[in-house]
C-alpha cells in the first residue's frame, strides 16, 4: 500500500501524489497544463484551455440535480519552488518526492507544492468520483498565481459561465474566507554608479540560515526573525 493511501481521504492524496509528479513552476507550467488537459479528456468531460493556459474541466450533474445553481471551483495549478542548499533538485523537471510524518504530509529537501497542488487534488477528486451527488460542477485552475496572478488576469469573461465560485486556496482547514486582500505588483528601477575595488580591499560572503521561516499571508503576526531585515540591519 502507498504511504499517501494512509491520508484520508485517499483519493485527494492520490491525486496529489499524481500532481507532485508534474514539474509546475510559476510562468512554465505548460507540461502541467497537458497533464490537466489529459486528465479531463481522459474522464470523457469538456476540457478547454484558454490563450493565457487557463484550464476548465465541466461536468454535468448527477441525475435530478440538473436545475441547481453552477458552481466553479477554482485553484492555481503553479507553485513556489525553493529546496534546501544541500539538495540537488530540478524544478522543471523533476517530480517532487514526498513522505509522511506523523499527521503531516512532507517533501524531501524542497518545498511540498501544497500551495495550491492540494486546491488542485481537490478538484481532480471530485472530478474523477461516481459516489458524489451534486449540480452541474466548472473546475477551473489557473496558471501563474504566485508570481503576478497573469493568469487570471488573462483569462476572458466567457471562460467559465457558474453561478458561484469556490477558491480552494486559503490558509486554514475548515475554515471559509469571504472576499480576497487584492494584488499590487510595483516595479522600481535604480542607476547606481560602480568602480573598482581597490586592490587593498578584501570581500567576503554572509549567511544567514537556521529562521523558522514562514508565509507572510499567514505567519506575519508571529514577530519570525526575516533574513533580508536581518542583513539590511547587519550591513548599516
Amino acid at each position: 500500500m502507498s504511504e499517501k493511501l494512509q491520508l484520508q481521504p485517499s483519493i485527494v492524496f492520490d491525486c496529489f501524489a499524481e500532481v507532485n509528479k508534474v514539474p509546475r513552476p510559476s510562468k512554465k507550467e505548460d507540461k502541467m497544463i497537458a497533464f490537466l488537459k489529459s486528465f479531463g479528456e481522459g474522464l470523457g468531460l469538456e476540457t478547454k484551455v484558454d490563450e493565457t493556459g487557463n484550464v476548465c474541466i465541466s461536468k454535468p450533474a448527477t441525475p435530478g440535480y440538473e436545475d441547481r445553481k453552477t458552481i466553479i471551483l477554482q485553484s492555481h495549478m503553479d507553485m513556489v519552488c525553493e529546496k534546501n542548499k544541500d539538495v540537488t533538485f530540478d524544478f522543471e523537471n523533476d517530480a517532487i518526492q514526498t513522505y509522511v510524518d506523523g499527521e503531516w504530509l512532507k517533501a524531501k529537501g524542497t518545498t511540498l507544492g501544497a500551495d495550491d497542488g492540494i486546491g488542485v487534488a481537490m478538484e481532480m477528486a471530485i472530478l474523477k468520483s461516481n459516489d458524489i451527488e451534486h449540480g452541474p460542477i466548472e473546475c477551473v485552475f489557473t496558471r501563474d498565481e504566485e508570481t503576478g496572478l497573469t493568469g487570471a488576469v488573462g483569462m476572458k469573461s466567457d471562460f467559465m459561465h457558474g453561478d458561484y465560485l469556490i477558491n480552494l486556496d486559503s490558509e486554514d482547514e475548515g475554515q471559509l474566507y469571504v472576499s480576497c486582500a487584492g494584488g499590487v505588483r510595483t516595479t522600481a528601477t535604480y542607476d547606481f554608479p560602480t568602480s573598482e575595488v581597490p586592490s587593498d580591499y578584501f570581500t567576503f560572503q554572509i549567511t544567514i540560515k537556521g529562521l523558522t521561516g514562514g508565509h507572510s499571508g499567514d505567519d506575519i503576526n508571529k514577530k519570525r526573525a526575516n533574513a533580508n531585515k536581518l542583513l539590511v540591519r547587519f550591513l548599516v
